[in-house]
């Protein structure tokens, strides 16, 4: 499910990755409310953050996206209390986190909705999406993560 932002929530309204090739199905997956990862034909390793190779076998040739679970663990966390960065000043506080993925990989995301004292390293997770604008026609949207 894709959600839109409202002024002080994370991330920031208008918040956009840069999307190049490599990266292009996370995104569209992304603005499609799914999580999509990377999986290695040649050795059937789980990738994330998506790259032109895997990272397992340097294979070239064998990587596929796949829609994942979204579901994960918190592996580590912080909340930021300040930031005077545009558009961040008004989302404080917010969590950034690892999330440790059920497929494997980790992802490095805020997690939203949810008072900062209740997360903890282990909390179980799943991924939302927010929607971005754009000056394109692209669905684009953020993944954000709540506990469950």
């Amino acid at each position: 499910m894709v959600v839109k932002p409202d002024s002080a929530s994370f991330p920031p309204p208008n918040a956009q990755p840069h999307a190049s090739w490599e990266t292009r199905g996370f995104w569209e997956g992304a603005g499609r409310g799914e999580l999509v990862l990377q999986w290695c034909t040649e050795c059937s390793a789980v990738q994330h953050k998506p790259r032109g190779l895997c990272v397992d076998c340097l294979s070239d040739e064998g990587l596929v996206h796949f829609v994942a679970s979204g579901e994960g663990t918190v592996h580590s966390f912080t909340v930021t209390e300040q930031n005077q960065a545009k558009g961040f000043v008004d989302v404080c506080p917010y969590i950034m986190a690892y999330i440790r993925l059920a497929e494997g990989p980790r992802i490095l995301s805020a997690i939203t909705e949810c008072d900062p004292d209740s997360v903890a390293i282990g909390s179980s997770v799943r991924a939302a999406f927010v929607a971005q604008e754009r000056t394109d026609e692209e669905a684009f949207a953020v993944p954000v993560f709540h506990l469950c």
